[in-house]
């Protein structure tokens, strides 16, 4: 044991970090949470899951996300979406970081991004946190023991919440930083609790990466059915992905991040991390069934006797559950699939106007594909309290460093060969806007999933909106006609 972690400190060093405290590589869960509880970083709750505060950040903080703006991808990066850290401010902050990690306990999880070993990243994560790195554990995908061997990270992030920067010092816009580097193939996180902070910058890599190797990178969940056929459920966060694509009738490959290459889809992670406010058994079982040991709950209020309430939002609305993909029957654990059958975009729409499910031909396909137009939800972001309307585009625009229209070309070139139907779906509000309507009803919206990827539309009539063009069904099985049309249901 103590080879392997003198071992473990000398690739340490490789990265700068040269006298740490005990460092300790690919804990299981178990150990993880007992070091987590110990050092107080968090309690468990009733059903055994870990339950964390994240602070103050208990959302992405995306103004505080930068770019290194290196001589070798300036050229590559999307300027208009990404803020450039100059090189020389990194460095600093780089080694200001090290020398608050000197003498501290880490915690290191060596592992890979995307499920295809064509395509796959080896990664390593370093946290000061044991929790964090149990998050990072159950999000990305595990190791075997004779992979762990062998492996060779080609990109790590080292995050370290305790660490705050001082903006006058570092350039950074406030004690939070997520600074990426592409060309020295590290990331760095201070200064923000959020776990999701860590995922998100690494799906940022791989939006970096798989385009130059002509594979689509996807902010969406994925299923297949038992025929093996699979659909995609593009949405930002809140709008759906995770809750839809759980669906017991068919079999989850992942819940927000994935792959589609010329083998199929892939997924990037190896775990879910789900919105969990008013999450309850009847409604999403599979979610809550998942909350078990070995998950992480984030700012999840609990009972004296430690039972979760679902229904507090009183720390933030963007309470998350973080767990592997066993803990979800039926999941495809290889994380791989065909090619899809079935595009499914999901928007929340705040003013209450757009239809709850549409067709879409190629040309909207690709328009409300650029545009991604939805609301941001309460809690996703720091001051977000009520839905404001955005349009984030490719339905993940904070994580796209190159130009949309790679993004764009590549979904393309996938419908075009792949034969995919796109349907839009509206999971926002029904009746009038926001504080006026009411949120879409999920078993609805479940049962136009089900006509949409289950051919339970082939033979309706689709009628164009007469303002948004997209083609509205006469009727929907499960749903009632009159929720059909944004205007039957409105008062006025």
């Amino acid at each position: 044991m103590q080879s392997m972690e003198q071992e473990m400190r000398h690739q340490l060093q490789q990265h700068g970090i040269t006298y740490p405290g005990n460092v300790q590589r690919n804990l299981s869960p178990a150990q993880l949470v007992e070091i987590a509880v110990r050092r107080g970083e968090g309690e468990l709750t009733a059903s055994g899951a870990l339950r964390v505060a994240t602070g103050k950040y208990t959302g992405r903080s995306p103004n505080d996300k930068f770019v290194v703006d290196n001589p070798t991808v300036h050229d590559k990066i999307w300027w208009g979406n990404n803020v450039p850290f100059a090189p020389e401010k990194f460095e600093r902050l780089y080694q200001r970081l090290l020398a608050y990690l000197q003498q501290r306990d880490l915690f290191v999880f060596d592992g890979f991004v995307g499920a295809d070993p064509l395509y796959r990243l080896p990664i390593r994560v370093v946290n000061e946190f044991a929790w964090q790195n149990l998050f990072a554990q159950q999000l990305f995908r595990r190791p075997t023991a004779a992979e762990l061997e062998q492996h060779k990270p080609e990109f790590t992030v080292i995050a370290a919440p305790g660490f705050k920067a001082e903006p006058a010092v570092d350039g950074t816009n406030s004690e939070a930083f997520i600074v990426l580097d592409f060309e020295r193939c590290l990331v760095l996180i201070g200064g923000t609790s959020y776990a999701g902070e860590i995922k998100k910058s690494i799906f940022t890599v791989m939006n970096y990466l798989l385009p130059q190797r002509s594979v689509l990178p996807m902010h969406c969940s994925a299923n297949q059915g038992d025929a093996g056929d699979v659909a995609l459920f593009f949405g930002l966060s809140g709008t759906g992905k995770t809750t839809l694509s759980a669906d017991p009738e068919r079999y989850l490959i992942g819940d927000d991040e994935h792959g589609w290459s010329d083998q199929g889809v892939f997924n990037f992670e190896g775990g879910c991390y789900a919105k969990c406010i008013r999450l309850s058994r009847e409604r999403e079982p599979q979610i809550w069934d998942a909350i078990r040991f070995g998950a992480v709950l984030e700012n999840v209020i609990l009972d004296a006797g430690r039972v979760p309430d679902y229904d507090d939002d009183s720390l933030t609305e963007n309470t998350r559950a973080a767990y592997p993909l066993e803990h979800i029957p039926g999941a495809v654990l290889s994380g791989t699939g065909g090619q899809p059958k079935t595009v499914v975009f999901l928007t929340a729409d705040a003013f209450g106007v757009l239809p709850p499910i549409a067709k879409l031909t190629r040309e909207q396909a690709m328009y409300h594909f650029i545009s991604g137009y939805t609301s941001k939800l309460a809690g996703t972001e720091r001051g977000i309290t009520e839905p404001q309307a955005t349009f984030s585009t490719c339905f993940g625009a904070p994580f796209l460093p190159l130009p949309p229209t790679v993004y764009a070309d590549l979904l393309g070139q996938r419908i075009d060969k792949h034969g995919a139907e796109v349907f839009l779906i509206n999971t926002g509000w029904s009746g009038g806007a926001y504080g006026v309507g009411q949120r879409m009803n999920l078993e609805y919206t479940r049962a136009m999933v089900r006509a949409a990827i289950g051919g339970g539309l082939k033979d309706v009539a689709f009628t164009p909106d007469p303002i948004f063009k997209v083609l509205v069904p006469a009727r929907c099985p499960g749903v009632p006609e009159s929720v059909l049309t944004p205007a039957s249901t409105w008062a006025d």
